[in-house]
């Protein structure tokens, strides 16, 4: 089933929604915000063992609330989960919520990442920098999306390689427009052993992450599962899959675990007891489905692929961050590899 790349290969290209990105360089971490530019549906699949997350619940398909305002990605550990407080307190200037007689609640689900052994100052005392970071995040989104070193993975890490923020987007066969961004904290690698091959090779579109394709020979040592040291073990792929169909919360549920492929396709390991490995889905429903099943299916299908590959485009955008030891970026340790 052929996929199509879409005109900016970013979440963006899925109407109804903005990006908005913060970050702390001396800390070494950052938020992404995804805002909807009206209340849209969504839900969650969490197969990692250890998730952080705040207000997840209610993304469940037989809870009450139908909508949310944005979702959140942010790097901290669980200090990360203030961020979402500041980004409603962005949105509930601008109106933003559920309205509760004269009150209004924006709903802001969330999920962190642990970033906090990546080498950056992380003694911020009283007050952690989430809740700004937030904040700052929700006022800046717009439809350009900054890759690798940004927003939730600004101080994203694999286990061989610096990580940090991938996005990418196709259409499907039917004409629906699917995309995915994800902050790439992983315990285990993006890339074939010690080589720079991309696991999610298969699935790339224009040489959006090098264009190396997949080495001649799976040795062994490919193979080989990389994983973090003991210490550092304590990880997390946070991500959101976005489509302008009109989907039920049940749909986005299985729009959501169907992507979870992609993240399975695009790093070795995923979904270990020690890292949250989460991805929402959310629909912007702009286009309703006609075919039913078989359009779901197709998005389904879409958001396994755009999730692997924004994985690797995540990775291979990075930048290697100014700090002993720390690890080298795709790009400083295989901008001369020759196949």
């Amino acid at each position: 089933m052929k996929n199509l790349i879409t005109q900016k290969n970013l979440i963006t290209d899925v109407a109804g929604l903005k990006i908005g990105e913060a970050h702390d360089k001396a800390a070494a971490t950052g938020v992404t915000a995804i805002i909807f530019d009206r209340p849209s549906v969504a839900s969650i699949a969490i197969l990692g063992g250890a998730p952080g997350l705040r207000d997840t619940a209610l993304l469940e398909p037989e809870m009450t609330v139908d909508h949310v305002d944005a979702i959140l990605l942010s790097g901290g550990s669980a200090f990360g989960l203030d961020a979402a407080g500041g980004a409603m307190a962005a949105l509930k200037e601008d109106g933003r919520g559920f309205e509760v007689g004269p009150a209004r609640v924006p709903i802001v689900p969330q999920a962190i990442l642990f970033d906090l052994l990546n080498g950056g100052n992380k003694d911020w005392g009283r007050m952690p920098p989430y809740w700004e970071l937030g904040y700052r995040a929700t006022k800046s989104a717009s439809l350009d999306v900054a890759l690798g070193n940004a927003g939730a993975g600004y101080g994203a890490t694999t286990a061989t390689l610096k990580g940090g923020l991938g996005s990418t987007s196709a259409t499907t066969p039917s004409g629906f427009t699917v995309g995915a961004i994800v902050a790439v904290n992983a315990v285990g690698s993006a890339t074939m052993g010690d080589d720079p091959y991309f696991w999610a090779a298969p699935f790339e579109r224009q040489n959006e992450f090098g264009g190396l394709g997949l080495p001649g020979t799976m040795s062994e040592d490919l193979l080989r599962p990389r994983l973090k040291g003991a210490a550092q073990r304590a990880n997390t792929v946070i991500a959101c899959i976005a489509t302008d169909a009109v989907l039920t919360k049940a749909d986005c549920k299985r729009v959501a675990l169907a992507a979870h492929d992609g993240m399975a396709r695009a790093l070795r390991p995923a979904h270990t007891p020690m890292d949250g490995d989460t991805v929402f889905a959310a629909a912007t429903g702009t286009k309703p489905l006609t075919k039913g099943v078989v359009d779901l299916t197709e998005i389904c299908v879409a958001a396994a692929d755009v999730l692997a590959r924004a994985i690797a485009r995540g990775v291979y955008e990075a930048e290697t961050l100014p700090f002993d030891k720390a690890l080298p970026s795709w790009k400083d340790r295989f901008s001369n590899f020759k196949s």
